[in-house]
């Protein structure tokens, strides 16, 4: 179109040139007519001026109807993310033709990689799978499966509404202009995909001219990960930089000093083009951009689709509900899993639930018959006298400790789990010297700083040297993270408690019955 009208513009031009000179042969005057011929020729300078004009309105519009298709594009893809449908059991056997995902026995796989390690004659294209369970969490989500990634693993790719070039919007404020993704799978998927993935990644690409993401240390651009939080880096993972892009982290940035090519003063068409690795906090949820304000300011975004590939093996027997989980246990209920010290734990799994979030493990104790976790108890000696108080006692030998839950330095015992724990204390009281008062040594048990019981001994033979052995017992009802100690509540001057080599005191204890808990 705007080569025709260049050729409308050049005719018109040649056109009134003749009719303009034809007009003049009968002047006389030379001067009259030099002049009539320069004030013909800045009317056709107007005139081409106009026409010009006229043309680059033109294309603006051409442009503008340009952009207009792609929203609208988007919008339709948009649209049909929101009516997809998901196959019923009562059409089971015609889905599984339309959705060859679904195997025969009636099950949609979790992802891509799984769908080609069962169906190996799979080939790429949009699949059914349901990261976090068939039968529990979210629905099942359609995505694209790249079958040819790997001949051992295929690549799952979620799509989203933002994967075409879009134009930043001219602002002045940092995030003036933001855009909220929309993925073609729940928040709850996606987590779950990225926890079965081997790996995940999205790539995004910031075409920009005097648009810099950062300025002076101000920041005008950022995104938000799957959680809703800032992220200031433009490729790799959280450790690569706070604010950082390829070009950063490769040192070939157009400027050296800057950490991004958007970031330059040059006021010349760029790019940063980068990958985000860290599956832990993809996908991208929202794309927020800034200063955009200036007369040869732009921006344009391009977000690649959130992509996982691979699984994460689990090595021997399962040893927490998440092994269990990653090799497709969907059942919520009791499973036995190899616990710490190479002991066989009980555990309660909720599967409606995902490895991260809380109670999706819990373990159990005597409530249940023949159940319990990984066993707790303790008995430690010491070899040396001890008189100090107002403070927890110490112990030098160590015995047995399973569980590791009796610190010796510090003399303090800390519950792992809720439950009842059974103590018991054993010490020999030397009274050193013959006196003809009532001398005494007591020790107490303290849980999080309160007595909680006493032994206690005196002298009973007031005119001569004594040693008296004293005991202590208690049983106590503990949570998690309760700690236990003992402590000397009084004692006469000169008194102390004695022990050497020959080992006179004794500090055992251990977890008689856990707190077991309801499956909610």
């Amino acid at each position: 179109m705007a080569a025709g009208i260049s050729y409308h513009i050049h005719a018109c031009f040649l056109l009134c040139a003749t009719l303009l000179c034809i007009g003049q042969t009968d002047a006389i005057d030379l001067e009259g007519h030099l002049q009539q011929l320069r004030d013909n020729y800045d009317i056709l300078a107007a005139i081409l001026n106009l026409l010009e004009t006229l043309e680059r309105k033109v294309e603006q519009q051409e442009s503008e109807l340009g952009e207009l298709k792609a929203e609208q594009q988007r919008i339709r893809t948009a649209e049909s993310f929101q009516r997809r449908i998901l196959p019923s059991d009562a059409a089971g056997m015609h889905e599984r033709h339309r959705h060859p995902s679904i195997g025969t026995g009636g099950a949609i796989l979790r992802s891509c990689s799984h769908i080609r390690a069962a169906l190996p004659s799979q080939t790429s294209g949009m699949h059914w799978i349901d990261p976090d369970g068939q039968g529990v969490g979210d629905d099942p989500i359609h995505v694209y499966c790249n079958m040819t990634t790997d001949i051992f693993q295929g690549s799952t790719a979620v799509l989203h509404d933002s994967e075409s070039r879009i134009s930043v919007s001219h602002c002045t404020e940092p995030g003036c202009y933001s855009r909220v993704i929309q993925y073609s799978a729940t928040t709850k998927q996606m987590s779950a995909l990225a926890q079965l993935s081997d790996e995940c990644h999205q790539s995004i690409r910031y075409d920009c001219t005097s648009a810099p993401f950062e300025i002076n240390g101000n920041i005008y651009s950022w995104w938000n990960d799957r959680h809703g939080k800032p992220q200031y880096f433009w490729s790799g993972s959280r450790a690569s930089s706070v604010h950082t892009c390829q070009c950063g982290i490769e040192y070939n940035c157009i400027e050296a000093l800057s950490d991004c090519n958007c970031d330059s003063s040059l006021p010349t068409p760029l790019a940063d083009i980068g990958v985000i690795t860290d599956k832990n906090v993809l996908p991208i949820t929202r794309l927020n951009f800034g200063r955009t304000v200036l007369e040869n300011s732009s921006g344009m975004h391009t977000l690649g689709r959130f992509e996982c590939t691979g699984q994460v093996a689990v090595q021997g027997m399962p040893s927490s509900c998440q092994d269990l989980w990653l090799i497709g246990h969907t059942l919520s209920g009791l499973y036995s899993v190899m616990g710490v010290a190479a002991i066989v734990e009980n555990v309660y799994c909720n599967f409606t639930k995902l490895p991260n979030d809380p109670g999706f493990q819990k373990s159990l104790g005597f409530g249940f018959a023949d159940i319990k976790s990984s066993p707790t108890y303790f008995y430690v000696q010491k070899n040396t006298t001890f008189s100090a108080t107002g403070i927890p006692m110490p112990f030098e030998v160590n015995k047995v400790n399973v569980g590791g839950a009796m610190d010796l330095t510090t003399g303090i015992f800390t519950s792992p789990r809720p439950g009842r724990c059974f103590f018991s204390f054993t010490g020999l009281a030397q009274f050193p010297f013959a006196s003809p008062y009532k001398l005494r040594l007591g020790v107490g048990i303290y849980l999080n700083g309160y007595l909680n019981g006493r032994g206690w001994v005196a002298n009973t033979a007031r005119n001569q040297n004594q040693w008296s052995q004293f005991t202590l017992q208690s049983t106590l009802n503990l949570n998690a993270g309760d700690r236990v100690w003992l402590q000397i509540t009084d004692m006469s001057d000169g008194v102390y408690l004695y022990d050497s080599n020959s080992h006179y005191t004794h500090f055992t204890g251990w977890l008689l019955e856990e707190e077991t808990f309801d499956s909610h």
